[in-house]
């Protein structure tokens, strides 16, 4: 098939287009590359690519395509928070923009890379299953939702969407991001002597490797339409859902001469769900997940190891989204609206 990838050189484009590439699909990529040059070791894998904003594909850049997979977005709750209203605007708008610009194109499938987040906090201590409540905290939660909402609709004999709720990322990537719980422990703890809770260690997080989600891409694409037309599945393990603390344990006993910390002033996180990824299981018999939390750990310290990394080198703005954004705004490249003012 001839596949879009939107943001496809991000956290988990960096490894799904590899894995598109080896299951023989051709890949075209779309993203606006904020985050150039931010690459951890080598790998990047190049493809053909529309840079432009989200906010600008026309109809004509999605002629052609069997599939679109969207992951394309500002992608966690700081950066989210930065501006509001532009996390709305690219996220939510964009997203919809781009769902119906595929379906007028005559683009088949439209998979959409939503999140876990929107279900936000849970108020009883079951596990969450796809028609559970939303209840984001974040801007971003509540733009994963309202795309859903939103791109539903659009389904019909011609054009179908799928939505993908990925439980919290973690895992090496040649794009790596370090502001998400398992890698930025992980990273603490190899770079200071310290996994650096910031929490009080409480609250609950389902994960998911990053190559996993590739999988479960992967398995949607190829699934019979009428299995995942206009469905929404949590991907990741349900077995795979732990507290922060836990994950600080696991990442003490991988990373040697660490130690426990809690950040002072640290409460509760309102963030704090488990979700039930059995439907995913059920569904789609190609989707097989590979990963634990524990390997993943021993992944992002050997990665680490190897790498040399530096506490200056992991806390730039080269693995942390907003200090990126904020050094782009501060040398005028970036406006508010975080449009390309100036070339990158």
């Amino acid at each position: 098939m001839k596949v879009l990838v939107t943001g496809h050189t991000g956290y988990i484009g960096a490894v799904l287009v590899p894995a598109l590439h080896a299951a023989g699909h051709e890949v075209v990529g779309l993203d606006t590359e904020y985050f150039a040059g931010c690459d951890f070791g080598d790998g990047l894998a190049g493809v053909p690519t529309l840079r432009t904003d989200l906010r600008e594909v026309e109809v004509d850049a999605l002629v052609g395509f069997d599939a679109v997979m969207h992951l394309a977005a500002l992608s966690n709750d700081p950066l989210g928070d930065l501006n509001t209203d532009c996390t709305y605007d690219i996220n939510h708008r964009a997203s919809v923009r781009l769902a119906r610009l595929a379906k007028e194109a005559g683009v088949p499938r439209f998979l959409f890379s939503s999140s876990c987040s929107l279900y936000g906090v849970s108020a009883g201590d079951g596990l969450l299953a796809e028609d559970a409540a939303f209840n984001p905290v974040t801007a971003y939660g509540t733009s994963k939702v309202l795309v859903e909402q939103d791109v539903s609709p659009l389904a019909d004999a011609t054009f179908s969407p799928t939505f993908l709720r990925n439980a919290t990322a973690y895992g090496v990537s040649p794009r790596l991001r370090g502001d998400l719980v398992v890698n930025n422990l992980v990273a603490f703890a190899y770079t200071t002597g310290e996994v650096l809770i910031a929490s009080d260690g409480t609250p609950w997080r389902p994960l998911v490797h990053i190559e996993d989600i590739s999988r479960a891409f992967l398995a949607v694409l190829h699934a019979p339409r009428e299995v995942v037309h206009n469905q929404s599945f949590n991907v990741g393990r349900t077995v795979e859902n732990y507290q922060i603390r836990h994950i600080a344990d696991m990442v003490k006993d991988v990373v040697p001469g660490s130690r426990i910390k809690y950040a002072e002033g640290g409460g509760p996180d309102p963030r704090c769900y488990r979700v039930n990824c059995d439907k995913i299981a059920r569904t789609l018999s190609e989707f097989r997940p590979e990963w634990t939390v524990r390997r993943g750990v021993e992944q992002l310290y050997a990665a680490f190891k190897e790498h040399g990394l530096t506490a200056d080198e992991f806390q730039s703005t080269k693995y942390l989204r907003l200090k990126q954004i904020k050094k782009l705004q501060g040398a005028q490249l970036l406006d508010d609206t975080l449009r390309w003012v100036a070339p990158a």
